[in-house]
């Protein structure tokens, strides 16, 4: 074999991984190829909040970065209000949403989520000389959430006077001023504030919802929501997801048996 040819062969050979992942990558849905734009809260700990530095950290962000590691892209966060997320991805305005959100019937009507990557359930932050000792007795008493979100239909479902935030965090301090009673919201991230806030507030023992959440997609993105399954699925299997959240809440909040995709 003459040596052009010898060279021309060893060229196309060598640039057949980066022709795949071109290939790939383009198969994505992609708004911008090379770059998964992902809408997030950043005032939501510890699913994503703002370091010291200034830098995106949380649980969200955290496995969010590695996904889009092992998907060869560059993770581009953007910065969304908690009430603006569900209309922005329908409106295509961002490729996901790794905002905690909870996978219910109704949203999954109007879009689409990947299989279930944390589980938790809802629970009210009180006082701990409160009277309210579990779901039953909201009824009649000031109740802050955030709000579109369950927890605030789960107030007023049990009986209270439901006050909206824009995040979790403006409702507790509401609650440190004495203003409301309790705060209905996700147990992982109510446990996290009472501790990383050092507030003298506990937790009803019970639940108010048990749910899973998924990131979201708009409808018609078969292709980049199978790609996030199967990279999540990789992280639970050889221990990243474990090593990534656990340092954040104490334990391993990876569902037994996630919710999985409905078809599109």
């Amino acid at each position: 074999m003459k040596l052009k040819a010898v060279i021309l062969l060893a060229t196309i050979i060598g640039s057949l991984p980066s022709l795949a992942a071109n290939a790939a990558e383009e198969s994505l849905e992609l708004i911008k190829p090379g770059v998964l734009q992902v809408a997030t809260e950043g005032t939501d700990p510890p699913f994503s909040m703002r370091m010291p530095d200034g830098k995106l950290d949380g649980l969200e962000i955290r496995v969010m970065k590695e996904v889009a590691h092992r998907l060869h892209l560059q993770y581009q966060p953007v910065i969304t209000k908690w009430d603006s997320i569900l209309i922005g991805v329908q409106a295509n305005q961002f490729d996901m949403s790794s905002a905690a959100m909870d996978i219910t019937p109704e949203r999954q009507k109007a879009i689409v989520f990947s299989d279930g990557w944390i589980e938790s359930g809802g629970r009210i932050i009180i006082p701990k000389d409160s009277t309210i000792k579990s779901a039953q007795d909201l009824k009649g008493k000031r109740i802050g959430a955030q709000v579109s979100s369950t927890y605030a239909k789960l107030a007023v479902d049990h009986g209270a006077t439901l006050k909206n935030y824009v995040d979790v965090t403006a409702a507790v301090q509401d609650m440190v001023n004495g203003n409301i009673d309790g705060v209905i919201n996700d147990s992982i991230g109510n446990a996290y504030l009472i501790k990383d806030m050092h507030l003298p507030f506990t937790q009803t023992p019970d639940y108010v919802s048990q749910i899973q959440k998924g990131f979201a997609f708009k409808k018609g993105k078969p292709h980049l929501v199978a790609a996030i399954n199967k990279a999540l699925a990789e992280m639970k299997a050889d221990g990243t997801y474990v090593k990534l959240v656990t340092p954040i809440v104490g334990f391993n909040p990876a569902p037994k048996d996630p919710v999985r995709t409905l078809p599109q």
